[in-house]
């Protein structure tokens, strides 16, 4: 199945399609991790971008029902540079091509991923199309622009619709839902807490409702300055409970103290990224997704925590004056190394 993949910008690939045949549109990004292409499938915060793997082999040890973070694919579409057809692994249930297949998903193989990610990094994350029905350059560019044109919340398609509890003995925690991953619930559940996940436009009503010990702002997709309802929630919340902000969680939350927010030339996407602790002096690896970044140059209160080795944006930050804790990164990482697991244990005793 002979496809194509079309950027905003006239740059095309060809390759060969796999998954559902057919088209899809989206922010192309790339994501630097070896392992964990599940995860990075399920995890609700690509829900509208295709995901470029820059590892070469994907799908060595197959899918599984064990390691996802979410209850389906959010993926746009998928590009790899070789999508394994003999899987091994021991708790492998369905081959990659059947994945996709099933999930709806259209996918590109056998294009140079390299020279994709070194246009993005150049050039910047940008719009993107692919195709299995049609090769024409000039009406793929049409289609693409009408897909850019379409209105979308991309948090309300991924958060829960319903309040959710899941009971525990410990610490009552209040999880609003931008499009949380389900490592942060299983963290959560690790320590014991009481956890009440409510949906991301819950108002400040319904989650004092629930006389929670914190409120944890989760992952999600898109742009944050999107989300004026939800950053005016969290102001009426700043110093009532203690309050822990991660990914999107943690942009709103700087949003609501006066911080500005930035979108990143190409983002931060892989399980690699080195952030200094600027409390301990220690370095850790990390998993991040996230194509925005805060600024807290306008906020005198907040101490920047963390930093991202790499270009220096604001990794994590305290407040001097209020309960509450933020990191950019993702502690509960899947995909990813496990060294920033602390925070949640910071959160318990924060609430404690």
């Amino acid at each position: 199945m002979k496809a194509v993949l079309l950027l905003e910008d006239g740059t095309w690939f060809s390759g060969e399609g796999f998954g559902k045949s057919g088209e899809t549109a989206g922010e192309i990004v790339f994501n630097t991790s070896m392992t964990g292409y599940q995860e990075i499938t399920t995890d609700p915060s690509y829900n509208g971008q295709i995901v470029t793997m820059t590892y070469p082999l994907i799908g060595n040890y197959g899918f599984n029902t064990f390691d996802n973070e979410s209850y389906k694919p959010h993926v746009q579409g998928f590009i790899v540079k070789e999508l394994c057809t003999t899987p091994s692994n021991w708790r492998y249930s369905i081959y990659p091509e059947q994945y996709f297949a099933k999930h709806n998903i259209v996918g590109i193989k056998s294009i140079d991923t390299r020279a994709l990610t070194q246009h993005i990094r150049k050039h910047g994350s940008m719009f993107g199309i692919i195709s299995t029905e049609c090769g024409n350059l000039d009406r793929l560019s049409k289609n693409l622009q009408a897909y850019k044109a379409i209105p979308r919340n991309l948090v309300m398609e991924v958060t829960t619709k319903t309040p959710v509890h899941i009971p525990g003995s410990g610490k009552r925690v209040a999880l609003i839902d931008f499009g949380v991953k389900a490592n942060i619930i299983r963290s959560l559940e690790k320590r014991g807490c009481d956890i009440h996940i409510l949906p991301a436009f819950s108002t400040y009503e319904e989650i004092m409702a629930c006389n929670p010990d914190g409120i944890l702002l989760s992952n999600g997709p898109g742009d944050p300055r999107d989300l004026e309802t939800a950053k005016k929630t969290i102001q009426r919340l700043l110093g009532v409970k203690p309050i822990l902000g991660i990914c999107l969680g943690h942009q709103l939350l700087g949003l609501s103290l006066g911080c500005s927010v930035t979108k990143l030339k190409f983002g931060h996407h892989g399980g690699n990224h080195p952030v200094k602790d600027n409390i301990t002096g220690r370095c850790y690896i990390t998993s991040q997704n996230h194509n925005y970044a805060i600024d807290n140059s306008s906020n005198d209160d907040i101490v920047i925590t963390h930093i991202n080795v790499n270009d220096n944006t604001i990794e994590g930050f305290r407040h001097k004056k209020l309960p509450l804790i933020s990191v950019q990164y993702h502690p509960e990482a899947a995909p990813g190394p496990q060294d920033s697991a602390y925070i949640f244990d910071d959160f318990l005793k924060m609430m404690a």
